[in-house]
């Protein structure tokens, strides 16, 4: 979308280079991959046009360097300058940063290695962040409780409910919404608040050619809360994502071997808390299958399947017997 303005964006930030590479595909902003004159691989993100995108970024970045400086695989800026792409109706914020090597990978050709290595990971940058000075970041309790709210509406609302019995056969229990509500307002854990990442997820894990973990991408959802949040809301995506590995190792490889053997960070609360909020983003991520996915199309998709067996087994949602004749 951007290789015509490419080559000035470059010019302003006085780079030379050798070589544009093509944009780098699936990930939530635009990269490009550049070859500069003195042999070094950059990065220029085009950043995705939403409100509040340049405090996110600020933030973000912030968080990226302080972890890069201390020894975690995450991008730095190059230039602390922003760049503003202005069009007729919006602006697109630039920024240029160091270039991590690696690939992501698929959650299918994720092995016990990966898995242990992410929890590891993970722990690790959490210990880092426990020193993190952090002012002006958004409480990642007060974000969930409005989510929350936004989701409850939407499964009491009569005409959903009536579509959801008729077109995908559940029934969604609603009053288990009040159970996450009550923790997130109890701002688990409360003395013990730092950074959390908040996506740390498959395709914001870089992985070298050896197996080894080389980048951490993506800060933009950080906030503020306790370590249990950051590790369920990875849980719940390992669940649903890792269909060759049964519940019990994913907890095994992530938690146990990875994050709490292997990392520096050797405790993350308790066991129901933990529990409550996988439940609680299992449930996230079933609202967002459905509110950005026609339903006839919904029972062939394999993530939506697989998040909504794990809260039937969990009692959430309840199968129904679609009956095909009626209107």
């Amino acid at each position: 979308m951007y290789t015509d303005v490419l080559p000035k964006v470059l010019n302003m930030y006085g780079i030379e280079y050798k070589h544009i590479y093509d944009s780098q595909k699936g990930y939530r902003n635009e990269i490009w991959p550049v070859l500069s004159t003195d042999g070094k691989m950059l990065n220029v993100t085009f950043f995705k046009r939403e409100s509040g995108i340049v405090g996110r970024i600020n933030r973000a970045d912030m968080v990226s360097k302080f972890l890069a400086d201390n020894g975690i695989p995450a991008r730095k800026r190059l230039d602390q300058r922003l760049l503003y792409l202005k069009s007729s109706t919006s602006i697109t914020s630039i920024c240029i940063y160091n270039y991590l090597p690696g690939n992501t990978i698929p959650w299918e050709a994720y092995t016990m290695s990966h898995i242990k290595q992410l929890g590891m990971t993970m722990s690790n940058m959490h210990s880092v962040l426990s020193n993190f000075h952090a002012e002006n970041f958004p409480s990642v309790y007060d974000e969930y409780i409005n989510i929350i709210e936004q989701i409850r509406k939407y499964f009491s609302d009569d005409y959903i409910v009536v579509a959801v019995r008729k077109k995908l056969g559940i029934s969604v229990d609603v009053s288990r919404l009040e159970k996450y509500s009550q923790l997130l307002r109890k701002k688990i854990l409360k003395p013990t608040q730092q950074v959390l990442h908040m996506d740390f997820v498959r395709g914001n894990i870089l992985f070298d050619e050896k197996g080894n973990i080389s980048g951490i991408l993506d800060f933009e959802k950080t906030t503020i809360g306790h370590v249990v949040v950051d590790v369920a809301r990875t849980l719940a995506f390992l669940l649903a994502d890792c269909k060759y590995k049964p519940a019990d190792k994913v907890y095994k490889y992530f938690l146990r071997s990875g994050y709490l053997k292997r990392g520096q960070t050797k405790v993350i609360g308790e066991k129901a808390d933990l529990e409550i909020l996988v439940e609680m983003f299992l449930v996230y991520d079933l609202y967002k299958f459905m509110r950005h996915n026609p339903y006839e199309f919904l029972n062939q998709n394999e993530h939506y399947i697989r998040t909504r067996d794990i809260l039937v087994s969990r009692g959430v949602i309840s199968l129904l017997v679609i009956n095909e004749g009626s209107e």
